[in-house]
């Protein structure tokens, strides 16, 4: 059985959604991906459709890249929820210029109130120098910012690091 909440964590292409992916099918429950991606050019189709390709039948879609408040609201326990990812969902917030603590404040609070296990793949982008720019030390510490807020509202929270879950927090199931 799946806790409440799970964050997973990882770098770019560190096998963090395959694994998520997996991870949520082992409930044995029919699963809901909730997709936050927006595709802007032919490298984000293309790992779009890569995401796409792995999940099958099982799997009920929904396309939100902005407000996931209320397809968090809808979902019954027996659906398990993944959401891939908190990152293109804060990228997607900021772009659109949305006040940032609020926007991140509704997310945890539908988060808190959804009645199915909720599973949230992140970036870690701590891990690397400064960024040059203002725009990404913006980013890079509002990242930072929700990360911790999802890893302290997670029961479980996992490091994905070449595909191997590392437990930062609670227990496998």
């Amino acid at each position: 059985m799946l806790p409440k909440g799970t964050f997973i964590l990882g770098g770019a292409a560190s096998g963090k959604s395959e694994w998520a992916e997996s991870y949520i099918l082992s409930s044995m429950l029919p699963p809901v991906y909730l997709a936050t991606g927006r595709i802007g050019d032919d490298e984000t189709k293309q790992r779009v459709t890569l995401h796409q390709n792995r999940r099958d039948a099982r799997w009920t879609t929904i396309e939100e890249p902005l407000d996931l408040t209320a397809p968090l609201a809808e979902l019954s326990p027996d659906r398990p929820v993944l959401i891939d990812c908190a990152t293109m969902w804060l990228s997607n917030q900021m772009m659109q210029n949305a006040d940032l603590g609020k926007a991140t404040a509704a997310l945890l609070y539908a988060l808190h109130n959804c009645a199915a296990p909720w599973v949230i793949v992140s970036n870690e982008v701590g891990h690397g120098i400064v960024p040059d720019n203002k725009l990404a030390r913006r980013f890079r510490e509002a990242q930072g910012r929700l990360n911790i807020a999802l890893a302290r509202d997670a029961d479980l929270a996992v490091m994905v690091i070449a595909g191997l879950p590392q437990v930062l927090k609670g227990r496998l199931p």
